[in-house]
């Protein structure tokens, strides 16, 4: 008999802006309720969503991202859902949109994501301002690809008890399954700023916020049908995660610094490595026997003022890059520049490891996948390595004076010229990591 994966649905829409994410929260957290073991997953190169997904389900949530992920990381990520009964992934943007050039495995879409999980989309309509004609999208969305397992919809944004009857009647007409209605509520939009969501940690009242997702969902939702419709995949190859670039690791961890994916972290602790956080904004330097420091991406602009009169954290990073590596990534590679001007135009001075100046007054938005072949070395990969990642900000390079780290390209092989930077035993990328290629 084949082994099985928990059954897992992939909750998704036809775009951004939909709501799926207060759906998935509510959803993790009602089936955990319900004593369920829930293992959350979030398809695409999202990093600030598998934080809210741990605070619904109590459990860490990793990315599944077929653009980036050959299939052993692949395997080995879905591998963490063991013992759970239960898995939900959510979606990135459209159900099916990626990039145009396939990557390791896929395009990046969220509906390669299901079809290898085995997972039936629950699809999460937004029917304002229509009400039979949200069924033609809805069914647009299953036949596009008649491989895809389609569970039904969920209807969001109902105006009246009307407009949920009409709206019902086209699904009916279509053959397409409501699995609920939630009514119009201005309250469960989740705070955001210029990347999206704000951070898990910076929520005010998070717990409360989910517990509320969770109330309104089972009011409004058929769990049971829900629950019924998960189906289970084929159970996962052996495979490992990514190794660790070093066996103690000082990982900045605070406000300013906190996206790193989880299945990095998960992979450098299973394979014996010591993760030792410390807090820039609290003034803290890193350990002193660490082997590597680590700063991840985060929101260090929001912070110029204080990591600048941090004195601690300088002195303590500094002097471990006198003789040991230091590596940062987007708001980390900006922490070790010589400057950060933020969006008034104020200059703030950083570790000053790097020559990098960065500027928020002067926006230019980056996004998208990178594909950056190391042109020297960095902490866990030898030059001449590929790396697969992603890029998301919004600051403007106004100074890079340092050898370049790495040849980047986007998905679809055309040149980036945010290459990171190498001095010493310093460096940095603006792309955050997810892998390395496997050989």
């Amino acid at each position: 008999m084949t082994n099985l994966n928990p059954p897992g649905l992939m909750i998704s829409a036809p775009s951004s802006g939909t709501g799926k994410t207060t759906v998935m929260l509510g959803l993790l957290r009602a089936l955990a309720e319900d004593g369920l073991t829930v293992q959350p997953y979030k398809s695409g190169p999202d990093y600030i969503d598998p934080a809210f997904h741990l605070a619904a389900a109590k459990r860490p949530s990793f990315n599944l991202d077929t653009w980036a992920m050959d299939g052993g990381l692949l395997d080995a990520v879905t591998a963490q859902s063991a013992g759970a009964e239960i898995c939900v992934g959510e979606g990135s943007m459209g159900l099916y949109d990626g990039v145009a050039t396939r990557g390791q495995s896929g395009f990046g879409s969220s509906a390669e994501t299901a079809k290898r999980m085995g997972w039936p989309v629950v699809l999460v309509v937004d029917v304002g301002g229509q009400a039979q004609s949200a069924a033609a999208t809805a069914l647009g969305f299953k036949n596009y690809d008649p491989e895809l397992p389609f569970a039904g919809v969920i209807l969001n944004r109902v105006a009246s008890p009307r407009h949920e009857r009409l709206t019902r009647l086209g699904m009916e007409k279509a053959g397409i399954k409501v699995l609920g209605s939630l009514p119009r509520r201005g309250d469960l939009t989740l705070p955001e700023r210029h990347l999206g969501l704000i951070q898990a940690v910076e929520h005010p009242d998070l717990e409360a916020a989910i517990a509320g997702y969770a109330s309104f969902l089972r009011e409004h939702v058929d769990l049971e049908a829900i629950k019924a419709a998960a189906m289970a995949g084929q159970a996962p190859a052996p495979a490992s995660l990514p190794t660790p670039p070093a066996q103690r690791i000082a990982l900045a961890r605070d406000a300013a610094f906190s996206f790193t994916y989880p299945h990095l972290l998960t992979g450098w602790r299973a394979a014996g490595a010591e993760i030792l956080p410390f807090s820039p904004l609290a003034d803290e330097a890193p350990a002193a026997d660490a082997d590597l420091v680590w700063l991840p991406g985060g929101y260090p602009e929001l912070h110029g003022g204080t990591l600048a009169a941090a004195e601690t954290f300088r002195t303590g990073v500094r002097k471990h890059a006198e003789t040991k590596p230091v590596h940062g990534e987007c708001g980390g590679y900006m922490a070790l520049g010589e400057a950060l001007i933020d969006k008034e135009g104020t200059r703030h001075a950083m570790l000053g490891l790097l020559g990098l100046v960065t500027s928020y007054e002067k926006r230019k938005f980056h996004l998208g996948y990178r594909r950056a072949v190391l042109q020297a070395g960095m902490p866990g990969f030898c030059a001449g390595t590929a790396l697969r990642g992603h890029e998301f900000h919004y600051s403007t390079i106004l100074e890079e004076p340092d050898a370049p780290l790495a040849n980047v390209k986007d998905a679809d092989g055309g040149p980036v010229p945010e290459t990171g930077s190498i001095k010493g035993h310093v460096t940095g990328t603006f792309f955050h990591l997810i892998t390395g290629e496997s050989a």
